[in-house]
């Protein structure tokens, strides 16, 4: 685990998000949250909601991908992306 991907796990942690479990999976970050969790609500105010805790991490930034579940459906979301995942097609 890189210090980068462990400040987000622990200023995750530390919003004290009730039944939600991080953790590391590899080089990414696995967020579990509450099978009533909507996924679109999350997905939809993900890229400002970690724009805003991004201030709160003082470590260099590399590349990092959360990848959200809710025990019925999951969605990856990368921060920081490479110019492999840039330039890779879809």
């Amino acid at each position: 685990m890189n210090a980068y991907q462990q400040k987000w796990i622990d200023t995750l942690r530390n919003a004290n998000l009730q039944n939600w479990l991080i953790k590391p999976q590899g080089d990414d970050i696995f967020v579990e949250m509450p099978n009533v969790t909507d996924l679109k609500l999350i997905r939809d105010n993900l890229p400002q909601t970690l724009g805003l805790i991004s201030l709160d991490i003082d470590a260099p930034k590399e590349r990092l991908k959360f990848i959200f579940h809710n025990g019925h459906e999951q969605f990856e979301y990368l921060l920081n992306p490479s110019n492999e995942d840039l330039t890779r097609e879809g």
